[in-house]
């Protein structure tokens, strides 16, 4: 990966919403800024984790990249074309080629459909993928590549657990042979021992066919254990992003250390190598973001400066390894 030059960079992109208002009550509409400013590359086999809290934009930029929602501002360039610009035909070729896996297994499959009807519909889409005399022999090969069994691609989604149905959702999303998988929350609506299973098959999948991935969980440990990188979001801005175990070891934005201190784990020592932190305060509100850094009405080495500009998304001593954050290595602590 480290050879080759990203397949996907997304600059600048910008979501905002407009909610509320309307003449009859003489009242202004007001901007919900979901996604400011968000930047990242995406190579091809890598994985890239987004976390944050819920409400940060994880799920927004993954829904903005595949045009379910129109971008405010910004660029994604897949290949060198703009995601963002593509006219009709060239966003359909485009989004052939980037697929999701969406977080409710219930939700996302039609019950009213049997299983072949389900992975077949992207060729019905797309019909210059495969003839439809392949059809049913290529369904039951994607429905055995993630492990079910050729005989349930005559059965109906409610005949299925949840850890199914979400092998079905990524066997229809392999159907057109995809270059990214977005992930938006995949496994966090499953048991703990299914979530093993289906991250598992996804890495099986990776590694298989060299896709790369775009993996958003709530949960640090499966995003640990997927990624090779890691984008820490808060408030609609990445704060932090680097190599999975420069972020996990050495986190180097406040946020980030208190999200990854509020990770559960089993001390057999009886000692914590690191201290609980605890934050003050509730997330603002995405419609009236604090000035400068979003994340100082709840950090402890808040200054003045913090107010001003927004803080860059900076490298470190670290290559590669880049924080939002005026006092990254320690700094002033709020008196």
């Amino acid at each position: 990966m480290a050879g080759e030059g990203p397949i996907l960079e997304v600059r600048g992109l910008v979501k905002h919403f407009h909610v509320g208002g309307g003449f009859a009550f003489g009242r202004q509409a007001a901007v919900i800024r979901a996604v400011d400013d968000v930047s990242f590359d995406l190579r091809r086999g890598e994985t890239l984790g987004l976390v944050g809290e819920s409400g940060c934009g994880k799920s927004t930029v993954a829904r903005t990249l595949l045009r379910l929602e129109e971008p405010t501002a910004g660029k994604a360039l897949f290949h060198g074309r703009d995601v963002f610009a593509a006219g009709e035909r060239e966003l359909k070729d485009i989004r052939r080629r980037i697929q999701v896996i969406f977080q409710d297994p219930y939700a996302s499959l039609n019950p009213r459909l049997r299983v072949e009807q389900i992975v077949s519909e992207p060729w019905v889409i797309h019909r210059d993928v495969l003839p439809r005399a392949g059809w049913p022999d290529r369904v039951r090969e994607l429905l055995e590549s993630v492990g079910l069994r050729r005989e349930h691609a005559e059965r109906y989604p409610h005949e299925f657990s949840g850890g199914q149905r979400q092998r079905i959702g990524i066997a229809r999303a392999m159907a057109l042979n995809p270059e990214i998988l977005i992930c938006d929350e995949p496994v966090s609506a499953l048991d703990v021992s299914v979530q093993a299973q289906v991250v598992n098959l996804l890495e099986e999948i990776q590694q298989r066919f060299g896709i790369a991935y775009i993996f958003i969980a709530h949960d640090l440990s499966v995003v640990r254990h997927m990624s090779h990188r890691v984008a820490v979001m808060y408030l609609g801005r990445i704060v932090e992003l680097g190599g999975k175990e420069q972020v996990y070891a050495r986190p180097r934005h406040p946020y980030t250390k208190a999200l990854l201190s509020a990770q559960p784990s089993i001390d057999f020592t009886g000692e914590r190598q690191s201290q609980r932190i605890i934050l003050q305060g509730e997330v603002p509100s995405p419609a009236n973001p604090p000035s400068g850094c979003r994340f100082r009405s709840r950090c402890w080495k808040m200054q003045q400066v913090c107010a001003g500009e927004p803080p860059p998304l900076a490298e470190g001593s670290e290559s590669g390894h880049r924080a939002a954050c005026y006092f990254p290595e320690g700094g002033p602590a709020r008196a």
